[in-house]
């Protein structure tokens, strides 16, 4: 016996009326600057050695009969040059829903901390989930801006942002190289250049002496500072400082600050002359 049309009709409307499972999807990516605290701006600028508090939702996962629920997910960041500033964050959440949770989104939250030299520009975190029940995946990025202390990079070794302060405090570096007998000389600059061994290895020395206007060594320390680590970022320069006691029977003239800079790694070494003037 045929079916009639009109129950047809009401059969294909119910199909059609069903509502499809929402799609896996990563939801209210946002980053704050403290923990569980209000989401930054877009205009928000982080500085380099800050934490960056990632938050973030996962909707359309899938829960099975028994009301499981399994995701795994990676964090991943990047500087302005697509390079990795750490180790992938990979867990995996791993729950079983009541009732009253049929409505409930899993909430992720992780810290990323920026390399304590990061150079300025933005940065990428790149988020991928897997629904492990689903067997399906999604991925999101979003960009921050950073601030940093930006240095030109060299294919050999160099001293460069060679400045001198009249203190160690000062971010201005003096216009005129001048002091004072019984003046504290301060100087800072940066080292780039250098070769890196395995797990982005440094290891650079230098030493400075201290040269009369008569051309006199006055004062020579063979290796006044030395870096000597390792990282998963890749140390874009090596900062170096100085402060010298300037005697109060120091003579008026023109003195010289010799810089030998070692890089063991690259087996290379560079040496700078810096001026400055006693009155």
């Amino acid at each position: 016996m045929p079916v009639p049309r009109i129950l047809l009709f009401i059969f294909f409307s119910s199909v059609c009326l069903r509502a499809a499972p929402a799609p896996l999807a990563i939801l209210k990516l946002a980053i704050s600057d403290m923990e569980d605290g209000a989401l930054v701006p877009p205009s928000f600028t982080f500085v380099p050695g800050q934490f960056v508090f990632v938050s973030f939702e996962v909707g359309g996962s899938q829960v099975s009969s028994e009301r499981k629920l399994r995701l795994s997910y990676k964090v991943d960041a990047f500087d302005p040059k697509n390079v990795p500033i750490m180790e992938t964050i990979a867990n995996t959440l791993d729950t079983t829903l009541s009732d009253e949770d049929k409505n409930w989104r899993p909430k992720m939250r992780q810290q990323i901390l920026l390399p304590p030299l990061a150079g300025s520009g933005a940065y990428k975190i790149a988020i991928h989930v897997t629904d492990e029940l689903g067997k399906t995946t999604t991925s999101q990025e979003m960009t921050l801006q950073v601030r940093g202390h930006d240095v030109a990079p060299s294919d050999t070794l160099i001293i460069r942002n060679f400045h001198f302060y009249r203190s160690d405090e000062d971010r201005d570096p003096l216009a005129v190289a001048a002091y004072r007998p019984g003046d504290t000389l301060f100087a800072r600059f940066d080292i780039v250049g250098y070769k890196f061994a395995p797990h982005n290895a440094v290891e650079v020395d230098y030493g400075i002496s201290v040269v009369a206007p008569s051309g006199k060594v006055l004062f020579t320390q063979e290796k006044a500072a030395e870096e000597k680590t390792a990282s998963f970022y890749p140390k874009p320069y090596v900062p170096g400082s100085m402060n010298l006691n300037i005697y109060k029977d120091t003579r008026p003239g023109q003195y010289t600050i010799v810089f030998t800079v070692r890089d063991h790694i690259g087996n290379q070494t560079y040496e700078a002359k810096e001026n400055f003037t006693v009155e």
